[in-house]
Parts: structure tokens; C-alpha cells; sequence
């Protein structure tokens, strides 16, 4: 038996189901493919290592992934973790199945490579995820992502065409592009997205990962008007509705951006649905700039919220900014929730 447990985003969806096709002929493995975005998430990880060794006393259990990449002391430290492999590492999970370390975490920043394999499916899913490219080149001061996933990198647009062909051949009608910031695909993402609707015509829905506002052209809109089978949801990283607050993140766009790119997609597809991630009570936000939060929703028209309370990642640099009582970050991403329920 082969166990992958998989926390946080599509990508670690996409990298554990590469996970158990190589490691589909070993048995007594458990992989663990942990998420780092919040010290929550890594909370959560561990937790579930301890319940996983208990349940499964004689199995071996490997953890890999951001929160591994990130804090791989802590999580090597743990006497129910067997191995602990870097993200750098775990595109040759196989290779360390025998190690004797109990740690192999090398500096992310210095891979500039990638898994060629290509997946056959996805379990117990009807939409598939085709990942794009990896890392970040930007920071944003509340995110540690880039020191887990190291800097931008791009599959080759061959690959990208092949791996949707296969899961179009095993009966998928639904992909969506993933990746750590999709948008900085090199040398384009609204090039990539016409290659494929050009080179795959017969692809039913094409869908998409979180956009970045500030890196959403005319090209890309005017693809969305030319190309039905582009799928009509666009999920975008927001943030915030204030433009202070958006500075003080590292973001590169302003709340003007956002209204303007759901005009402009609206105008193109009249039936589109915006979707968009809203973090509450990031350091020194006040309520002006909340209700200017509150206020964005309606104005871009965004019907679909993730809203998430601040949470402090020690190694950003807005964990050392002033700091928002929790408590009123709760109260702001409910009050966020709510009127998006009303509404």
C-alpha cells in the first residue's frame, strides 16, 4: 500500500498524483505533501503525521513539500517522520526511498529544474490540473511560498500540449493551468493559453489557477471573447480593496486595476463569474481600509470569496509590521463572508 496525504494548493494535488504513479509498485509508504502558507497549515500537517503513525505503526512515512522545505528541522525532529525530503528532492522521490539521511533538503533556489513525467489521471476527480510552472519571482511580505518553491520556472510549452492530451485521451472534459504564479509563465501566458486552444481545439473547458490583476493583458481578454471553450470563472488574487494595504503587501496592482479587469472581461464575456482570495487584518490595516475591502466586492462585482484571517508566517516581513488583534481579524473575514452571503 501506497498513502499520499495532500495538504494545501492544486499544485501538490497535481505533484501527489505523480507521487503515486512512481510509487505505485512499493508498499508500506506513506508521502505526506505538506503545505507551508500558514503556520496553521504546518499545525495541521504534523497533527496528521501523528495520527497517521499511530494508525500505521509499521509503514514507513516520508514528508515533503513547502512546509518540509521550510522548516525540515522541526519536521526531522518528529519521531514518526521516517524521511523529510526538499521540494528540490521530491521530484525524485524515488530515488530516496532507501536513504540514510533523514533529511535531504538542498537550497531551492539553486534548482532551475523540473519533472518531465507526465500523469495519467487524476483520482476521484473529473477536472484535472496541468501544472505550468514553478516558484516566484515576486514577494509579497505575508508570503514564504517563494522560499519554499524557490524562483519562476516554466515547463516547456511540448510538455504542457502532451500532458493535456493524455488526460483528454483518459476522458477528462475539464483542465485548468496551475502553478505558483501561473501568470509569469515564460515567455507568456497569454501566448501558452492561445497555443493550447490552437493546437487542441477539441478541448472542452479550459480553466485557471489564481490570476495575478497586475498581469492580465488585452490578449488575454480578447482570447476570452474569441475562445468559448475558455471556461467563464476567473479566480483572482486580490488581497485587498485598499490601495495602502496593497502596498504594504508587496502587491502589484491597485483596487482601480481590479474594477477595471472585471469591466473588461465583462465586456468580453458577458456571463462571466470572478471569484477572488481577501486576506483580513493584515498588519496595520484599520477599518477604513476594510470597509474599502468591503466596498471592491461590489464594485468589481466579485462573486466568489476565499477570505482568510491574517496569519502571521514567521520569516515574512510583515510578521514584523504592527500587528491586528486576532480577534478583529476574525471578526473582519467573517463580515467579509456575510455580506458576500447576502449579497
Amino acid at each position: 500500500m501506497v498513502q499520499v496525504v495532500t495538504f494545501g494548493c492544486r499544485i501538490n494535488s497535481y505533484e501527489s498524483e505523480v507521487f503515486k504513479e512512481k510509487l505505485k509498485d512499493y508498499d508500506n509508504l506513506i508521502v505526506v505533501n505538506t503545505c507551508a502558507v500558514t503556520s496553521e497549515a504546518e499545525r495541521q500537517c504534523r497533527q496528521t503525521i501523528r495520527k497517521l503513525r499511530k494508525e500505521n505503526p509499521h509503514c514507513k512515512i516520508i514528508v515533503t513539500g513547502c512546509a518540509a522545505q521550510v522548516s525540515a528541522e522541526r519536521f526531522a525532529e518528529m519521531p514518526e517522520v521516517d524521511l523529510v525530503l526538499g521540494n528540490k528532492e521530491k521530484t525524485e522521490i524515488e530515488k530516496y526511498l532507501i536513504a540514510k539521511d533523514k533529511k535531504i533538503v538542498g537550497d531551492i533556489f539553486s534548482f532551475n529544474g523540473y519533472d518531465a513525467y507526465i500523469i495519467t489521471g487524476f483520482e476521484g476527480r473529473h477536472r484535472a490540473f496541468v501544472e505550468i510552472q514553478q516558484g516566484c519571482n515576486h514577494r509579497c511580505t505575508y508570503c514564504i511560498i517563494p522560499y519554499a518553491r524557490g524562483n519562476n520556472r516554466s515547463v516547456k510549452k511540448e510538455k504542457i500540449l502532451e500532458q493535456i492530451q493524455v488526460l483528454l485521451q483518459q476522458g477528462f472534459k475539464e483542465i485548468c493551468l496551475t502553478g505558483v504564479d501561473i501568470c509569469s509563465y515564460e515567455p507568456g501566458f497569454s501566448e501558452l493559453v492561445e497555443d493550447i486552444l490552437k493546437n487542441i481545439p477539441e478541448l472542452p473547458s479550459l480553466q485557471f489557477g489564481s490570476l495575478d490583476p497586475a498581469a492580465m493583458d488585452d490578449k488575454f481578454i480578447a482570447l476570452v471573447k474569441e475562445y468559448p471553450n475558455i471556461h467563464n470563472y476567473f479566480h483572482f488574487s486580490v488581497q485587498s480593496g485598499d490601495n495602502m494595504i496593497l502596498k504594504r503587501m508587496g502587491r502589484r496592482h491597485s483596487r482601480e486595476d481590479v474594477i477595471k479587469l472585471c469591466q473588461k472581461l465583462r465586456e468580453a464575456r458577458p456571463d462571466c463569474i470572478f471569484g477572488a482570495d481577501f486576506i483580513c487584518g493584515f498588519p496595520t490595516e484599520s477599518d477604513e481600509n476594510f470597509n474599502n475591502t468591503m466596498k471592491l466586492v461590489d464594485e468589481a462585482g466579485i462573486n466568489k470569496l476565499h477570505v482568510f484571517p491574517y496569519s502571521e508566517r514567521p520569516g515574512t516581513p510583515a510578521a514584523k509590521m504592527p500587528q491586528v488583534p486576532v480577534y478583529i481579524r476574525r471578526k473582519r473575514a467573517e463580515q467579509l463572508r456575510t455580506m458576500r452571503k447576502e449579497k
